[in-house]
């Protein structure tokens, strides 16, 4: 895979950055690179043509970058596509956001050349790279940019030129201690420094030298991708204020007289390195933040893997066991409780992984026609053995038109089945000892299911009950359970609601599903 065969989307509403933007990837050897002017734009250019990554920069009109990578991953046939973001924002909540929504790589403002090609290396070097596999023993071995845990930046890199030796010797003395100094007497000896990495990261330079001056080599370096965002300071006898303005004209962030104090032109210097690291520090802290959230999601899948492989070897003894003859009524009635409650996790540990793609909204939803009455039969019967103790009364209401035919949803099997799980489950836990829990399905359109039990949502959480860890006076409680139930329902284009009765105690969620598309239609 070369540079000159990938095809680039650079997204940028600012016409300057695109055209700088492109300066760059064409001094790097990319050709097929296309613009849009906003993440709308990009989208409908990304539906139309094939583009191997996109280049976007975060805050734009009509769409921003973050509303453009979630489009781009909730799209299947898009999800995978390299996504760089690129920004000088510095809310580290915003970066959250951007990373949640799948980012591939973060590139902070302003960047010399080498770094965006080092990020784009590393995204297609990538492809290349094996995914990590479960192992029950050793490190986990990950396939990404290796960042400094420690976030510990190396000094910064400065060039000083000067054709004047003594001069020369004084400015490397002056900031030695602090920072990686080289120094060059020509301009010939400078450019040759700047072409190899790692290439400096402010560079000092005298005006008048022999040969070639100080104005030519900066020239020259902002004539060459690699080298043209070099921050340059000019350090001069010269006073005139024609020599400064072509100085600045030329891109200069600073006019330093050597007539002035050594401490002066120190401080001014590093003053400015500080604006330096700040940036390094904040791509380094973004790379950290990037690269935590892919272990995270590395680790977890791994470890979704062992658990199910364990879980799909319990079931499959507890399979053997319920077949075997010698077995008695009551034991494989055991044993297939517990090939349930397996069943069960089983379930949790698929459905961990569509909740993070449903909050970043890359879940696609393939609907299916579900049994919902049949499903809730095998629910209600795990919640009376599970809440056996507090001798509920837990019924199952049809309230079927039709006299018992399955009352179908249109939705996902595993959705369905883990929304109604959590939240039967949370209403046997509030239901007090004694009390009955009721289920009812109502044949209507779209289809409804009432759980109701005894007792009272709290007023100081009604209002946020959906939210995400809402929760109150429920000893262990995560206050993800009705949240998660919500999203699943909405995932499947349903709903929930809750209504809690002071006067009689009682509290009812009402779930509605779309029914099932016809099959066919009646004639009339």
């Amino acid at each position: 895979m070369t540079p000159s065969s990938l095809t680039i989307l650079v997204v940028d509403d600012l016409e300057l950055m695109r055209r700088a933007t492109v300066t760059q990837l064409r001094g790097l050897g990319y050709e097929k690179i296309l613009t849009a002017s906003d993440g709308a734009a990009a989208l409908r250019l990304i539906r139309e043509r094939k583009v191997d990554i996109v280049l976007s920069d975060l805050n734009m009109p009509v769409m921003t970058g973050l509303e453009l990578l979630r489009v781009i991953r909730a799209d299947p046939a898009l999800t995978q596509l390299p996504f760089v973001m690129i920004t000088a924002e510095a809310e580290r909540s915003c970066i959250q956001d951007v990373i949640v929504a799948g980012v591939t790589s973060l590139l902070v403002k302003p960047y010399i050349p080498i770094n965006l090609q080092n990020r784009l290396e590393q995204i297609f070097a990538s492809k290349t790279q094996v995914k990590p596999t479960s192992t029950s023993t050793g490190p986990v071995v990950l396939g990404q940019v290796k960042v400094d845990a420690n976030l510990n930046l190396s000094p910064t890199r400065i060039l000083v030129v000067d054709d004047n030796p003594t001069v020369l010797e004084l400015m490397v003395i002056m900031f030695k201690d602090d920072h990686q100094v080289q120094s060059a007497a020509d301009g010939k000896s400078a450019l040759a420094l700047c072409r190899v990495e790692p290439i400096p990261d402010l560079i000092l330079i005298d005006v008048k030298m022999p040969d070639m001056d100080g104005f030519e080599v900066v020239r020259r370096l902002r004539a060459e991708t690699a080298t043209a965002q070099i921050p340059v300071i000019f350090v001069t006898g010269a006073t005139d204020e024609e020599a400064q303005i072509k100085g600045m004209e030329l891109g200069a962030v600073d006019f330093i007289s050597k007539k002035m104090p050594p401490k002066v032109i120190q401080t001014k210097v590093k003053n400015f390195i500080k604006f330096i690291d700040m940036r390094r520090q904040l791509q380094a802290d973004y790379d950290a933040m990037l690269e935590a959230n892919r272990m995270r999601e590395d680790v977890e899948n791994i470890n979704r893997h062992d658990l199910k492989g364990s879980l799909a070897a319990i079931l499959s003894m507890v399979q053997v066991m319920a077949c075997d003859d010698a077995a008695n009524t009551t034991q494989v009635g055991q044993l297939r409780l517990l090939e349930t409650t397996a069943l069960h996790v089983m379930s949790m540990l698929n459905l961990s992984s569509e909740l993070y793609n449903i909050e970043t909204d890359r879940f696609k939803l393939t609907a299916v026609p579900v049994d919902v009455g049949q499903l809730l039969l095998g629910l209600v019967e795990l919640a009376r053995s599970s809440f056996a103790e507090k001798r509920l009364t837990i019924e199952l209401d049809t309230n079927s038109a039709d006299g018992g035919e399955s009352l179908m949803a249109s939705g996902d099997t595993m959705l369905c089945y883990s929304m109604l799980q959590n939240l039967l489950k949370n209403a046997c836990e509030a239901a007090p000892p004694d009390s009955t829990v009721l289920v009812t399905i109502k044949d209507e359109h779209p289809l409804r299911i009432l759980l109701q039990n005894k007792g009272v949502v709290p007023v100081g959480i009604r209002e946020n009950f959906f939210e995400k860890y809402a929760t109150s006076g429920k000893p262990g409680g995560t206050g993800i359970g009705t949240y998660s139930a919500r999203l699943l329902a909405l995932a499947q284009h349903g709903s929930i609601t809750m209504d809690t009765q002071d006067n009689d105690s009682t509290t009812t969620l009402t779930v509605s599903l779309p029914r099932r598309p016809m099959l066919f239609s009646n004639p009339q």
